[in-house]
């Protein structure tokens, strides 16, 4: 038992070395989210989308047959 207790503290003591999360994280986040944005606006703006596609006033209605 005092052997793992050594080990358990001693492993806490140690300094901690930065990661790769750590060292690029935030530039790894900011640079996905640049390049989604930069990808839809591009999608959005070259493809002509039409927004809003309701077919009030672009479909008439067939006559009823009773």
């Amino acid at each position: 038992a005092r052997g793992i207790q050594h080990t358990a503290v001693r492993g806490a003591h140690r300094k901690h070395e930065p990661t790769f999360h750590d060292k690029y994280g935030t530039m790894v986040l900011l640079g996905g989210a640049s390049m989604f944005t930069a990808v839809w606006t591009y999608v959005f703006t070259s493809l002509n989308v039409e927004w809003g596609i309701s077919p009030v006033g672009r479909v008439a209605p067939s006559e009823w047959r009773g």
